[in-house]
């Protein structure tokens, strides 16, 4: 099959981070299917985190359908209503060939700077139908997206505690686009020039796991 067919026929899943509303993101939801342990649905994000990966996830989104794609997005406005758990019980019920969320870090050092993939851990029962595919897509999503920005290679992380990785079903990689506690990752992050450098590298990345 023809690469432009293969992308055609596969949904890839926009999961722009946070925005939750106020009055839901306090609750509480589990961790992973059976799970006694409970995480917030939102824990905030850092500020000005949830405007900019919804319009990096608005530019994706146009990226991704020049490519032949079909997308889906969990959220498209100010507020999303549930969690996690949601989130990715959304990509998963769409059969997406790939979920990516889309964040934005924060530290308390305005020195940290830099782009950074998280994938999920293997944890059997809850990631160990995903966590070959994902750690895939985890390391082409890095490579495309500091060749697209040129922003520092904090590599791919493997992470336990994610809600909306335990509870996926299908790939699933969460790109950190930069520190918004960085001036100058701030600025960047805020423009539109580095947003659709950020998207393209995604798209990119996403045309590459999906046509092996």
């Amino acid at each position: 099959m023809l690469p432009e067919l293969l992308a055609a026929t596969a949904l890839v899943c926009l999961d722009p981070g946070h925005g939750t509303a106020p009055n839901v993101g306090r609750q509480l939801e589990p961790v992973g299917p059976g799970a006694s342990r409970l995480k917030l649905k939102d824990g905030g994000g850092a500020p000005g985190e949830a405007p900019v990966a919804l319009a990096i996830a608005r530019r994706t989104r146009s990226a991704l359908l020049a490519r032949g794609f079909r997308v889906a997005m969990t959220r498209v406005g100010e507020h999303y209503r549930g969690g996690n758990r949601d989130r990715a019980r959304f990509c998963n019920a769409r059969g997406a060939a790939l979920t990516i969320r889309i964040h934005a870090d924060g530290s308390s050092d305005p020195a940290h700077q830099g782009v950074s993939t998280l994938v999920p851990a293997r944890r059997r029962g809850w990631t160990d139908d995903v966590y070959g595919e994902s750690a895939r897509a985890g390391r082409l999503v890095q490579r495309e997206l500091v060749r697209a920005t040129g922003a520092r290679d904090l590599g791919v992380v493997e992470r336990r505690d994610l809600t909306g990785f335990n509870w996926a079903d299908v790939p699933v990689v969460l790109v950190e686009t930069g520190f918004l506690s960085n001036e100058r990752e701030r600025r960047l992050l805020r423009s539109g020039t580095y947003q659709r450098r950020i998207a393209g590298g995604l798209a990119a990345a996403a045309q590459r796991f999906v046509n092996r």
